[in-house]
């Protein structure tokens, strides 16, 4: 099997972490396929490619997208090293509000899928960082939302606080504000 797939601490999440076949000239893995995602629990009906670039202290996030444009994300780091951030949003989930989070890294190899209802943030742990993520629906602007990435109910645990957060996320509503 070229990955091993581990479901996460909150319903839904899957951790991924991909077979490496290193070599004298350097190494291999497969960072997606179709039939061996979706057997795990992962579609495979990703529509949208993002990559995004940030430097060190960048916070981006907490972001969602609404139904009917919800999405689900695969995400992965391919330079640099980030701390990624899970927020279940599900109002009937019964972890709704909690969060997880680990460190991914161009090193580690680690992925996460998000399904929808998940919110998501990072921030840039290393000098640079190149983060990709393919998406369950295309972005749409209406639909678009995010909660306050130092949300006080949220309490996340973030490994910096020293952060460079744009002024869209920190306009954000507060979970207890949410629409």
């Amino acid at each position: 099997m070229p990955a091993e797939f581990r479901q996460g601490p909150l319903e839904g999440l899957v951790l991924i972490q991909p077979r490496v076949f290193p070599d004298g000239r350097g190494s291999f893995f497969e960072t997606f396929k179709a039939s061996e995602y979706a057997a795990n629990g992962v579609p495979s009906n990703f529509v949208q490619d993002n990559h995004s670039v940030s430097v060190a202290g960048v916070l981006r996030g907490l972001h969602f997208q609404s139904p009917p444009f919800a999405q689900g994300k695969l995400v992965r780091v391919v330079r640099g090293r980030v701390w990624d951030v899970a927020v279940d949003l599900r109002p009937q989930s019964p972890t709704f509000g909690q969060w997880f989070a680990l460190e991914l890294s161009e090193d580690n190899r680690t992925q996460l899928y998000l399904p929808e209802g998940f919110g998501h943030g990072f921030v840039t742990l290393s000098d640079h960082a190149e983060f990709v993520y393919k998406c369950t629906a295309e972005y749409n602007k209406a639909s678009e939302g995010g909660l306050r990435w130092d949300d006080p109910e949220l309490a996340i645990r973030w490994p910096i606080t020293d952060v460079q957060v744009s002024d869209k996320d920190q306009q954000l509503p507060f979970l207890k504000d949410k629409p």
